[in-house]
């Protein structure tokens, strides 16, 4: 069969495959017909520089036709494309380049020098290309290669291209999560018709493509043929203008960017036409009954679903827009072609409604393993079944609720952070003897980072220092928000710090103990 892609250039050559209209003015768009000459000329690109199936390409850089190019141009050459967050600093972005083995990285000129930071050391970095602007010391330009290249299709790889994608590691660095293709062809296809996607839909991307949320859906979105509406970054005014303009009936959101553009002055967002939004996608973080609300208030009641899932276990639940008010605090039933169970500490499966459990998940469309760490895979598997370390629980029709976390991850702004990266790089301070991080409730970002500290014997490390020492190690979003002292850590008789004993003063008078 040929390429789906390819298929559609065939079928519909001038029908708009991206959108990329800028707040400055800039407008870009591309018919499906010459995205896929662009794919077929990065696609001949890459396999010049010798890339063969399974080889990992870094990709880096905001939303825009760079990023949907090498996304469909690794998957025709069977290349395994690994996002990278643009918001990493040198340190762990170089982690993530060296820990995938990638030989070549598809970079944004503006995230050059990123890239000639992080260089020295990963040795195994054969070539970076710089799209989207000029070429410095960190790569050469894509442009003249690109220009220069076939526009036929490459030769069928005889494998199905695997995805990877790194997520934030219990044990201080990311676990890139390996999957067989971009999950299993028959749950996607129903959950498809579930949600009632066409062909005519537009997406529009909401949050970074790098996320697993974002980029699943766009490739939902492409794989039906659809137009995609590119934001390069989130603003809400200007997103409320991309909804208007084209006419917008499909997104994907955490909770954090609709909450803004519900929030803006009503004589503001008022303004706008957004009738014609058919699917809003609620996911990355638990959208707050009050957000559900204001969202129904907003935008067309009939448009609000939502999913819980992960990138390593793929849509695990949805709630249909008919129960987002008639269930608060519900995630859904399950996915199609989902199986999910709950086991108490002792390892007893739970068959008891409202009777908390780890959730585990049995689906074609979990992760294969963790790239270089087959065992954390092997330790959150029981049987076949597999978990992220959530907690929940059912009730007597059969929908879940997430209510809190066994592993220590924080949700912020739809971002997954876990606290054990940021222990380590604040530990790394000279007057710091340990530090425990944890969320804490934030009514605009769900949860927020503070880390509780322990200054060495004469230290006299204060918030501001402890901060600055953080963001100069970290991605922003990770930095803690709000830090306080401590002259101990609670621990249990065998060492390990008592993570709940410090966060619940904070989340006390919440129904659950996650954002």
């Amino acid at each position: 069969m040929p390429d789906f892609l390819a298929a559609y250039a065939a079928a519909h050559p001038d029908k708009p495959a991206v959108i990329d209209d800028r707040p400055d003015g800039a407008c870009f768009t591309q018919s499906y017909a010459e995205l896929n000459e662009q794919v077929n000329r990065l696609a001949n690109v890459l396999l010049g520089f010798g890339i063969a199936p399974r080889d990992r390409v870094v990709w880096c850089g905001k939303n825009s036709p760079g990023v949907v190019t090498i996304s469909h141009a690794a998957r025709k050459i069977g290349a395994t494309a690994v996002p990278l967050n643009y918001r990493f600093s040198v340190e762990e972005a170089a982690y993530v380049v060296d820990n995938c083995d990638a030989r070549l990285a598809w970079v944004d000129a503006e995230y050059g020098p990123l890239f000639e930071g992080l260089r020295p050391a990963c040795p195994q970095l054969e070539e970076v290309l710089l799209f989207d602007g000029p070429s410095d010391g960190a790569g050469q330009s894509a442009a003249k290669l690109l220009e220069a290249a076939s526009t036929s299709e490459p030769a069928e790889p005889g494998v199905e291209a695997q995805s990877m994608i790194y997520t934030s590691g219990t044990t201080g660095h990311p676990k890139g999560a390996v999957r067989e293709g971009s999950g299993d062809p028959q749950q996607i296809a129903e959950i498809i018709g579930l949600i009632g996607y066409r062909p005519d839909d537009v997406y529009l991307t909401t949050g970074p493509l790098y996320h697993s949320g974002p980029g699943g859906f766009m490739a939902m979105a492409f794989g039906l043929g659809q137009t995609v509406v590119l934001q390069r970054r989130f603003e809400p005014e200007d997103w409320l203008r991309l909804v208007q303009k084209y006419s917008v009936s499909s997104t994907f959101s955490a909770p954090t960017p609709i909450r803004m553009v519900c929030n803006l002055p009503d004589e503001l967002r008022l303004r706008f036409d957004v009738r014609t939004l058919r699917v809003m996608i609620a996911n990355a973080a638990p959208w707050s009954f009050a957000l559900k609300q204001r969202y129904v208030e907003c935008f067309p009641p009939e448009s609000l679903w939502e999913v819980y899932g992960s990138t390593e276990l793929g849509i695990d639940t949805i709630l249909e827009p008919a129960d987002q008010l008639r269930k608060p605090g519900s995630c859904g039933k399950p996915a199609p072609r989902v199986e999910l169970a709950l086991f108490d500490d002792e390892g007893q499966r739970v068959a008891k409604a409202h009777t908390p459990g780890e959730l585990f998940v049995r689906s074609k469309s979990v992760l294969l393993t963790y790239h270089k760490a087959h065992d954390r895979y092997e330790a959150d598997t029981r049987d076949d079944y597999h978990t992220v370390g959530d907690v929940a629980y059912f009730d007597e029709e059969g929908f879940y609720y997430i209510c809190d976390r066994k592993k220590d991850m924080i949700i912020s702004g739809g971002m997954n952070i876990y606290p054990a990266e940021i222990e380590a790089a604040l530990e790394q301070h000279p007057q710091i003897l340990e530090a425990a991080v944890f969320g804490v409730p934030s009514e605009e970002w769900g949860e927020s980072v503070h880390a509780v500290v322990v200054r060495k014997a004469g230290g006299k490390v204060e918030t501001d220092e402890v901060i600055e020492h953080a963001r100069a190690h970290l991605a922003g979003y990770k930095t803690p928000r709000s830090v306080s002292f401590a002259e101990a850590l609670p621990k249990t008789g065998s060492g390990k710090i008592l993570k709940r004993t410090l966060r619940e003063p904070y989340w006390e008078g919440h129904e659950r103990r996650v954002g």
